[in-house]
């Protein structure tokens, strides 16, 4: 008796490393509605390891439908959609969608860009490619299997708008050869794109033009205002602040629409306002610094949402501290992640060769 029980304290260890071990090579999924064959789409998602791509994939999913992830992972990066990887109803491909891509879809979400000001001016040639090369390859991929089509399009259309809330009917005020314009024209192309292919081969577009926007799974070196912050602050550094009056709004639902739309908060806030409120759940002695104007920043920036609650019923659930603190939790785990002196990113600046931006 003596023996065995030695034995079983012996091997006790062992037996329970490979349950670990059994449970760890179980794949687990996030519930999946069941959807009957002619409910179910076949979406394509473009830019779907990204931010915001990777939540509507998680809705998609969750849902019951079939979702393929196309991503160059330039922003976008797999653990964002890796809990999906090996499900029946998921696909992820590493595709560049500025080269034709064949697949047989019922829906296509193209979100494919870099979103943030240091990402798409590290290389604005491909920000370029990207909106509008990648936007008539996803178009032209529509009109081939009948496809409908949602752009997901930016408030940076708008510029520094001269029209305060900006509503769909603006036609914005934007510097076509200025720093941001690679991004802001190259949208503004990508939704002329999409209603030619809806005038001319009947392709079924829809566009939605997204506020600034925050939460969980943004790149450590997005750039923007609100995660260069939550950065800061969680590191005890100054909160840089643009000297202007600049005030923005800011959204964090995606959703479906059947005209274009804005979609974002109407809440109004002073970027000042927004570091001293991220200062204080954060609970950081870092202190704001003030830095000069940025060439072509927008002043203020406000979603007129009557059409989106009108038509859709659409306006936003999340209230701005909620948000806030979500995020703040997101970029505590990444911190943590990265600890043990590890490469904690920044945002990118410009590539030059020879005095000229480096061209694709």
């Amino acid at each position: 008796m003596k023996i065995e029980q030695r034995i079983d304290e012996a091997v006790a260890p062992l037996r329970e490393k490979i349950r670990d071990l059994e449970l760890s090579l179980s794949q687990k999924y996030p519930p999946v509605k069941f959807l009957s064959e002619k409910d179910r789409k076949r979406i394509l998602i473009t830019g779907g390891a990204g931010f915001v791509g990777s939540h509507l994939t998680d809705k998609l999913m969750m849902d019951g439908h079939e979702v393929t992830v196309v991503d160059n992972f330039f922003t976008g990066r797999k653990r964002n959609v890796e809990h999906w990887i090996g499900h029946e109803n998921f696909e992820l491909i590493n595709h560049d969608v500025v080269e034709p891509l064949y697949i047989e879809v019922d829906q296509i979400y193209h979100l494919a860009s870099p979103a943030s000001p240091p990402n798409y001016m590290y290389n604005p040639i491909k920000t370029l490619k990207t909106n509008t090369i990648g936007t008539l390859n996803m178009l032209g991929l529509a009109k081939r299997v009948g496809a409908r089509l949602l752009l997901a399009s930016t408030s940076e259309v708008y510029g520094d708008p001269e029209v305060h809330p900006q509503n769909e009917e603006y036609w914005g005020h934007v510097n076509p050869i200025g720093p941001r314009a690679c991004y802001d024209e190259g949208k503004r192309v990508a939704e002329t794109m999409c209603y030619a292919y809806m005038k001319q081969e009947g392709v079924e577009v829809r566009v939605a033009r997204i506020f600034n926007t925050f939460g969980s799974r943004m790149h450590m070196n997005d750039g923007r205002v609100v995660s260069n912050f939550i950065l800061q602050a969680l590191q005890g550094e100054p909160l840089t602040v643009r000297m202007v009056r600049a005030s923005v709004s800011v959204g964090t639902d995606v959703m479906e629409v059947h005209e274009m739309c804005s979609q974002g908060n109407p809440e109004e806030h002073t970027i000042l306002e927004f570091a001293r409120l991220i200062k204080s759940l954060v609970v950081s002695r870092s202190q704001i610094q003030f830095l000069p104007e940025a060439q072509d920043d927008p002043q203020r920036r406000r979603p007129d949402i009557r059409k989106a609650k009108m038509m859709l019923g659409w306006e936003p659930v999340v209230p701005l501290e909620e948000g806030l603190n979500k995020t703040i939790q997101y970029f505590s785990r990444e911190l943590e992640h990265q600890a043990n002196n590890q490469y904690i990113p920044k945002p990118k600046a410009a590539r030059m060769k020879k005095g000229r931006p480096r061209h694709n």
